[in-house]
């Protein structure tokens, strides 16, 4: 194959002919959004991949300029935004939550909250530890466990007295062992994919400490937001809405920003490992700096849907109290949760896009399913083995903080009085502490959860550039690949 026949052009300059040849796949080492600050910038970089009977399937690589994207869902944010911290503002100076003391009374919570933060931060740290020296076992365990909480749900009804819905926990148990026997040969490819991730983080692990302070930073607005918000809250029709549209959308907004940086500095590492090199590395904080500022738009305009998705379930799921029409709200919300299922897979692979190459919000998403559709791995986007260990994480994250709670409780025996009497004492610090911890680990697991998708689609559609910069993980999960999908091309 001629070399002229892929040299992408680059501001003008032209790029040196391949590096390096893999199974007839011309590699070049493109560069993604993360570093455009370094004025390289792509306008139609071509990459050949050959399959077999060496017949040619072009795959673009497209980088877009840096320009503002989706402008006017950021200034709607920002502005919404200011509105919201005045209205709180005013709210807690006017001492509607009731400003006689009581927020003395949320002192034992806060101190609980710490001692979750802290202990999930750590709790979190040894997992992925463990993920990165086991991954294949912590597959299998996320799978097992699965069918482990299924089973001890079906137990509960069941000795609940509830037949009917312990039958149909029953059929749920039965569906997910059969899940498993026929993903059991895929766990390979999940193990290669999430060390790969993992080992993209480990490169680059300033990314934890961004997606600690922002996550700290999500939880302080959920703080600020209940303690102006508490009153408005009991009241009812659209206030209710408008609010909780408002929380939804802040917080997806601080969730997708860790999204959108973890696929730029993942996809930097992919391309052009030198970048991607170092606690702070250029690809971190370029694509930090993209995420908040060319493509915050795209951010913001994902996130809103979410979350209007959101406040209407929640409006759903309240209204259900009304026992007149709890038929119908239960619909209502089952047909909204399928629709947020939706949503949710379309961003995630939306997101992926927007950190590796720039694009807008709709055309990242059309852009990303259409690869795959033309690879042929929509059955393979749609396994999320990893995505059971992240739970299974999360979950034991937030039982193991649940007990520190309840362990700073005993060692403090005041530290609850002011807020509960000394019989539901534990009780209320280890829920506390659980749902603190969990939550905490869960996001930090969105990191990850991020990383594994940016090597999926980097995998679809650029495996040569991993085999030039990573052979040996590479060389894993092509391996794996042939045993999972042994049908489909890479």
């Amino acid at each position: 194959m001629s070399s002229d026949y892929s040299i992408p052009i680059v501001q003008g300059t032209t790029i040196p002919s391949p590096r390096k040849k893999y199974d007839g796949i011309a590699s070049y080492a493109p560069t993604t959004a993360a570093s455009l600050s370094n004025a390289v910038q792509y306008q139609d970089a071509t990459v050949l991949h050959f399959n077999d009977d060496d017949n040619v399937q072009p795959q673009q690589h497209v980088q877009q300029p840096n320009q503002f994207r989706d402008v006017v869902w950021a200034l709607a944010f920002i502005l919404h935004l200011g509105a919201m911290i005045f209205v709180i503002s005013m709210k807690i100076a006017e001492g509607d939550n009731g400003g006689d003391g009581a927020a003395g009374s949320y002192k034992g919570i806060y101190s609980l909250t710490v001692i979750a933060i802290i202990g999930s931060i750590s709790l979190s740290s040894v997992s992925i530890a463990l993920m990165m020296k086991y991954p294949t076992e912590m597959v299998k365990a996320g799978l097992i466990s699965s069918a482990f909480l299924v089973g001890a749900m079906v137990v509960i009804f069941f000795l609940s007295g509830s037949g009917f819905v312990a039958f149909l926990g029953l059929l749920m148990f039965c569906v997910t062992i059969y899940y498993i026997k026929i993903v059991w040969s895929r766990i390979p490819f999940a193990a290669a994919n999430l060390k790969s991730a993992l080992s993209a983080i480990k490169s680059n692990l300033g990314i934890c400490f961004v997606a600690s302070i922002i996550i700290a930073i999500a939880f302080a607005w959920t703080g600020f937001w209940l303690a102006g918000m508490a009153s408005l809250l009991a009241n009812s029709g659209g206030m209710i809405f408008v609010l909780l549209v408002s929380f939804y959308w802040t917080f997806e907004v601080f969730c997708n920003t860790i999204r959108v940086t973890t696929a730029g500095t993942v996809g930097t590492w992919w391309f052009v490992p030198g970048e991607a090199n170092g606690c702070w590395s250029t690809a971190l904080r370029d694509s930090f700096c993209r995420a908040s500022t060319y493509s915050f738009g795209s951010i913001c305009l994902g996130s809103l849907l979410i979350a209007v998705i959101r406040a209407l379930r929640a409006l759903a799921h309240e209204a259900r109290r009304n026992e007149d029409m709890q038929l119908l709200y239960c619909l209502i919300e089952c047909v909204l949760s399928c629709i947020e299922g939706l949503v949710e897979y379309f961003n995630k692979w939306a997101y992926v896009y927007i950190g590796l190459y720039g694009f807008g919000y709709i055309e990242a998403g059309r852009n990303v399913i259409e690869l795959f559709k033309q690879k042929g791995w929509s059955v393979v986007i749609t396994d999320d083995l990893n995505e059971r260990v992240f739970l299974m994480t999360s979950v034991s994250v937030g039982t193991l903080t649940g007990m520190f709670g309840v362990l700073a409780t005993i060692i403090d025996g005041s530290l609850m009085n002011d807020f509960v009497d000394g019989s539901n004492a534990t009780t209320v610090a280890f829920g506390v502490s659980f749902v603190v911890g969990f939550a905490f680990c869960k996001m930090l697991m969105s990191v990850l959860g991020s990383a594994v998708d940016t090597v999926i689609v980097c995998f679809a559609e650029s495996p040569a550039e991993f085999e030039a910069n990573h052979p040996t993980l590479s060389q894993e999960m092509r391996s794996a690949w042939m045993q999972a999908w042994p049908g489909l091309a890479v």
